[in-house]
């Protein structure tokens, strides 16, 4: 059976001890300081993982206009997942520390290259090492190199900065923003050298997709928030710069409401342009 959403700790346990032929990424990351997620994958990770850096790995080269982590090109993704020895219709479980944050953004970029069998540890490390469950250190040998060719996609097309442009007037989709309230409110933060969010945007903090626990809330409740918010309009997805957008787009698909249109340059693609309108509070 393959798993195209979430994969529970018991689950991948049973997989792995049956030598069942998966490729693990660890996603860890951390945006303050870029050489954290590596070093904490190295300290810890779940056995044979392989780390999936967001900057290299995850995301394209930032030019200062297509936000902080633009999507990388589809041939390099291929390539890169090749080399850590992805096979076609191989099963691929993502992790991390953050409550799924970048382990999404891996989710997202292998269905946006057609790949089905991939899934995020739902509580992710935490759950693994809650559940007495080891680690390993260290790094791991170079892989053999898989097969994997990217397919059609199996995500809508994401969208650019003129096409959420134009849809502030037109008003035809809701944006729905990833970030925490604050941030979208247009609090002060490091993060964002121009405060605010796009004008008619809904806030959806990536993190209200989660318990107490760290896992993922069950599909009827996500379901309910998320048809609330979106009052029968389609979704496209932001958040700082295109990573845990791709929360809210997993937390949809487990909502039975796929389809969601990701907008890769996010809030730091959108105050690149100063003629791009900025809204602060509840506008």
């Amino acid at each position: 059976m393959a798993f195209e959403t979430l994969i529970e700790v018991s689950e991948l346990q049973a997989l792995l001890a049956s030598g069942a032929d998966i490729v693990l990424l660890d996603c860890e990351f951390e945006l303050s300081d870029a050489n954290r997620g590596p070093a904490i994958y190295a300290e810890g990770h779940l056995p044979g993982a392989r780390h999936a850096h967001l900057d290299n790995d995850l995301a394209g080269p930032p030019d200062g206009r297509n936000g902080r982590h633009p999507l990388p090109a589809r041939v390099a993704l291929a390539a890169w997942l090749r080399a850590q020895g992805l096979k076609q219709g191989q099963q691929v479980v993502a992790y991390d520390g953050s409550g799924g944050a970048a382990a999404a953004r891996a989710w997202w970029l292998l269905r946006w290259l057609g790949h089905r069998e991939v899934a995020v540890l739902d509580g992710g490390k935490p759950a693994w090492v809650a559940a007495g469950l080891p680690l390993e250190s260290g790094l791991p040998a170079p892989a053999l190199t898989g097969d994997f060719e990217p397919r059609e996609p199996l995500v809508a097309p994401p969208v650019n900065a003129e096409a959420v442009l134009a849809n502030i007037e037109a008003g035809a989709a809701l944006v729905l923003d990833a970030r925490d309230p604050s941030r979208f409110a247009g609090g002060p933060n490091a993060m964002d050298p121009v405060a605010g969010h796009i004008p008619g945007a809904k806030n959806r903090f990536f993190r209200d997709n989660l318990g107490a626990d760290g896992r993922f809330h069950p599909a009827e409740r996500l379901r309910q928030e998320f048809l609330a918010l979106l009052s029968d309009k389609p979704a496209v997805l932001s958040c700082g710069s295109g990573v845990t957008a791709c929360h809210n787009a997993l937390a949809m698909e487990i909502a039975g409401l796929p389809g969601a249109r990701l907008y890769p340059g996010s809030w730091s693609e959108w105050i690149s342009d100063p003629t791009r309108p900025v809204a602060k509070g509840d506008e």
